[in-house]
């Protein structure tokens, strides 16, 4: 019979990112992305903190592994796209809300499948412990998206391109994050 062992700092930083987890979902709409995405990257913060901080953390037996990559694996694919959107409208700030973004998707098509799919494949690959699976996610990302970039900036300045990256690197940066927090507890 297999024991699941999980101290007191490990519990913790399992409630932290099951509160994130909360908070991403319910960012995903337009209004909630403004309240719920600062508390969304403050409690994945803070789990990452702790993680790093303590001596020893332990979440140890198939559960607390199982938990911990799950939780963390969904953190970083739903809570992404909140804390990408709310890069997105402070960057645009001086339009209209909603605007640049909506020109960006028109040419961008498929932005927000393409960023969960891209996080989670991230996450994976780090978590996994296969730092080079980054490259072939970017890679492939851009190999795909050029075309339309290319196509976009030859015709009218629509600021895709911008939006690729700025993208991008938020959506990158979070699953990053995420696997990050588990990497420092396996």
């Amino acid at each position: 019979m297999s024991t699941t062992t999980v101290d007191t700092t490990g519990w913790l930083v399992l409630v932290l990112l099951g509160a994130c987890l909360v908070a991403g979902l319910v960012a995903w709409t337009r209004a909630g992305r403004r309240i719920w995405t600062p508390p969304t990257v403050a409690l994945l913060v803070a789990a990452a903190l702790l993680a790093a901080a303590a001596d020893s953390v332990t979440v140890a037996g198939r559960g607390g592994h199982t938990l911990l990559v799950v939780l963390a694996g969904l953190v970083a694919v739903v809570g992404g796209g909140p804390v990408t959107g709310r890069v997105f409208d402070l960057v645009d700030r001086d339009e209209a809300p909603g605007r640049s973004m909506d020109r960006a998707g028109q040419v961008l098509r498929g932005g927000a499948w393409i960023g969960v799919l891209e996080r989670g494949a991230i996450f994976a690959s780090l978590a996994a412990g296969w730092p080079e699976g980054l490259a072939v996610v970017l890679a492939v990302k851009g190999l795909g998206r050029y075309p339309e970039l290319r196509a976009a900036e030859d015709g009218v300045r629509t600021g895709a391109a911008e939006r690729f990256i700025i993208g991008t690197f938020t959506s990158v940066l979070w699953a990053v994050a995420c696997a990050g927090v588990v990497r420092l507890l396996v």
